[in-house]
């Protein structure tokens, strides 16, 4: 008999909740029954185990984080859409560090296929039209993006840009504005 009110649907947001406070490496099906004051083997009926948890956090995450960004994208263009593409990453990242990582977590290809990843990566390919980019270089250009701006974020999001005067939202307009040039005076080869 599974606890009245535990859903697979509701433990994954629960589990996103904690992975935001204590971190997504600690997140765990026996850390999600101590938060429901249930046993660990009441969660067996809602999930296979912590990795099928941390799948579905990230799943979570994804779904979350695009719906975030396509938000932001809402009619823009050019580098005011870059600028707006890489600030809900990082506001996201800030507002929710656990999920961002969980985000980030290797999926089988199957179920990468099917998550919100693909929607990310056809976001990153719309703002990248703006810049007339033909193949290979689209693909080096989302490949570049997401270096840079997932690069950042985490080093930001460590401390890694608190041992300096210059501000870390200084850099990140810098950075920005940065690609925005590269990409426009980018010519093939």
């Amino acid at each position: 008999m599974t606890r009245a009110g535990l859903t697979t649907e509701r433990l994954t947001r629960a589990g996103a909740e904690l992975a935001d406070e204590v971190g997504f490496e600690q997140v765990t099906v026996s850390a999600l029954a101590r938060r429901f004051d249930v046993k660990v083997a009441s969660l067996y009926s809602h999930l296979k185990g912590s990795q099928d948890l941390r799948t579905r956090i990230a799943l979570f995450a994804l779904e979350e984080l695009a719906d975030r960004v396509a938000d932001a994208l809402a009619g823009r263009a050019g580098k005011d859409a870059l600028m707006a593409f890489a600030q809900a990453y990082r506001d996201y990242a800030r507002e929710h560090p656990g999920r961002y990582d969980a985000a980030r977590l290797r999926l089988d290809p199957g179920t990468a296929a099917a998550s919100a990843g693909v929607r990310h990566a056809q976001m990153s390919r719309a703002i990248l039209r703006g810049y007339d980019l033909a193949e290979p270089d689209q693909t080096h250009a989302v490949r570049l993006l997401g270096s840079v701006f997932h690069g950042y974020i985490s080093l930001e999001m460590s401390g890694g840009f608190s041992h300096t005067a210059v501000p870390a939202e200084e850099s990140w307009s810098w950075v920005v504005d940065s690609l925005d040039t590269l990409l426009r005076n980018r010519t093939a080869p």
